[in-house]
């Protein structure tokens, strides 16, 4: 199982059966507060975009995909990713993240986890 922070998914790789369950707590959004994101996003909003569809958003969608990627590393690796941010099923953007990450079965019923395990 892999639980961690953003930092620690660049560079981490552990090979096949290893790895079963890589569980990611919220969606890693770049931190607004950091000053090279703050002067993307006045850059942005100076020429007339908008931060959170054209910055924010694909940052997170791109380190999400990095996340998953410690678990699916070749077309034989298989496992869980547990995403437990509800922002995946109650905001708008949800489907577009989902439809971004590696084909797979969707669920939220704990038993089916279980049951992959079992």
């Amino acid at each position: 199982m892999l639980f961690a922070t953003r930092s620690f998914w660049q560079g981490v790789d552990i090979p096949a059966e290893a790895l079963s369950l890589v569980v990611i707590d919220r969606l890693p959004f770049p931190v607004p507060t950091d000053p090279v994101v703050a002067g993307r996003e006045r850059a942005l909003r100076a020429s007339g975009g908008e931060p959170f569809n054209q910055l924010m958003l694909p940052e997170a969608t791109l380190a999400l995909k990095q996340g998953v990627g410690r678990l699916m590393r070749s077309e034989t690796d298989r496992g869980v990713i547990a995403l437990l941010d509800s922002r995946l099923l109650h905001k708008s953007y949800g489907r577009a993240v989902m439809a971004a990450l590696p084909p797979g079965r969707v669920t939220a019923n704990r038993l089916d986890v279980k049951a992959f395990f079992g």
